[in-house]
C-alpha cells in the first residue's frame, strides 16, 4: 500500500500528484490491469460434471422430441423479433 502524507504547506495538487507518481512507480496499477478480468480455470471435476449434465439434458431432450413431448423448434426460433 502507497503511503503519502502532507508536507508542511504543501498544496493538495501537490500531494495528489506525488501520490500518483508513488502508485505509478510501485507497479499496482499495472497489476491490477493484468488481473483485471482473469479468471481461474475450473477443477477437472467440475469441467466433468458439466460436460455430464449437457449430455442428461440433450439425451432427455432427444427423448422427448422422440416420444412427441417436445416439439423441435426452427434454429433460432426462440429469439426475439429482428429489429429493421
Amino acid at each position: 500500500m502507497v503511503d503519502v502524507k502532507r508536507r508542511k504547506s504543501e498544496s493538495f495538487e501537490a500531494l495528489f500528484r506525488r501520490f500518483s507518481r508513488r502508485v505509478q512507480q510501485s507497479g499496482r496499477l499495472i497489476q491490477a490491469r493484468k488481473i483485471r478480468f482473469f479468471e481461474p480455470l475450473p477443477s477437472k471435476n467440475r469441467v466433468r460434471e458439466g460436460a455430464l449434465r449437457r449430455l442428461d439434458i440433450r439425451d432427455e431432450r432427444e427423448y422427448r422430441i422422440k416420444t412427441g413431448q417436445l416439439v423441435e423448434e426452427e434454429r433460432g426460433a426462440r429469439r426475439g423479433p429482428k429489429k429493421s
